[in-house]
């Protein structure tokens, strides 16, 4: 089943009716939360998604949040970033971990299809075994879930290897396989393969700002892809640990990331805190249903973004794109802090 349906009416009505009834079981579960939203005066009803009060993402670097108590915590996620950095603590009971792995799955079955796909791997073997997880190695694990006969680009010294990708190739090259990897790492090495990748799809994230210093924005990637390796089914994303299990798909036509219909997006003026209209840039604040056992359902990012369009694309709903880190805020980890595992 689909999870990109809901026309944005439809979606805000919906998601603000869940969000309001989240809010107060927070209030209620989490006494920080409910001092933070007893100071900014936040009380129901809520009648827009910009009306629901929102927690900065750097919150849960300096916060304890939790709407469980410690024997109910399943598991805690911590975000990885550039050494030095604090990181995020995300705390999961078993529900909320079963429902990110269920949604995500459901997201990304939308591209996919339903069965596992063979996997190539634009990484090494050794980012999913060290012991201190980066974040760059958790996302690369975590993609491990939706493939099969996982084969990855780099030896275990993160040299390409070449006769590993032709090997796979030759096995799995005739039908549909997944190709995965943190944007910057694709563009690095994979294009350098010159190899024929016309029935992969393309899953790949994050590492945009080394890109973006080399004066490559996403139709130059895609157009590179398609023309050097016949690589056309490309579909970047947007998430965060602060949110997990909730990922804004780009659609088929590299127009501009999706809300799966259990999410949403509002970019903020950076002055006023008003929903900017579409076209204008802001601060993106992230909705998701998702987040039950913390506080963790309405983030305001530390990254830049803008509407590009609202029920006019291949999926309905907004369709924006991220422009880039807040400036002065913190680098995330994944490729941007490539060598550091």
């Amino acid at each position: 089943m689909s999870v990109f349906t809901l026309r944005e009416e439809e979606r805000e009505a919906r998601l603000v009716r869940e969000l309001a009834e989240l809010t107060e079981r927070h209030r209620a579960a989490c006494p920080p939360y409910q001092r933070i939203l007893d100071a900014i005066g936040a009380r129901p009803p809520y009648e827009r998604l910009v009306d629901l009060p929102w927690l900065p993402v750097r919150l849960f670097k300096t916060h304890e949040l939790r709407s469980v108590p410690p024997e109910r915590v399943f598991r805690v996620l911590t975000s990885s970033g550039t050494t030095g950095q604090r990181p995020s603590r995300v705390y999961l009971d078993r529900e909320a971990a079963a429902a990110q792995t269920r949604m995500l799955a459901a997201t990304l079955r939308e591209v996919l299809g339903e069965r596992r796909l063979p996997m190539l791997v634009v990484d090494s073997r050794s980012v999913v075994r060290d012991a201190t997880l980066s974040a760059r190695g958790a996302g690369v694990l975590g993609m491990m879930n939706f493939g099969r006969d996982h084969t990855f680009v780099l030896d275990e010294q993160g040299r390409v290897d070449a006769e590993a990708a032709k090997a796979f190739l030759a096995r799995h090259g005739g039908g549909r396989f997944l190709v995965f990897g943190f944007t910057f790492m694709v563009w690095l090495y994979l294009l350098d393969l010159g190899l024929d990748l016309s029935q992969g799809v393309l899953i790949h994230s994050g590492g945009w700002k080394r890109l973006a210093e080399q004066a490559v924005d996403n139709a130059e990637f895609r157009r590179r892809l398609g023309a050097e390796c016949g690589l056309v089914r490309v579909h970047n994303f947007y998430g965060m640990v602060e949110q997990i299990g909730t990922i804004f798909l780009e659609g088929p036509d590299g127009d501009g990331l999706y809300c799966p219909d259990f999410a949403d997006v509002v970019i903020r003026d950076p002055e006023t805190w008003e929903e900017a209209p579409p076209g204008v840039p802001g601060l993106v604040e992230v909705v998701s249903t998702l987040p039950t056992s913390y506080p963790g359902h309405v983030l305001l990012t530390e990254d830049l973004g803008v509407v590009r369009g609202v029920d006019d694309g291949a999926w309905p709903g907004k369709r924006f794109e991220v422009l880039g880190r807040l400036p002065q805020a913190e680098a995330r980890g994944c490729s941007d802090t490539f060598g550091q595992r």
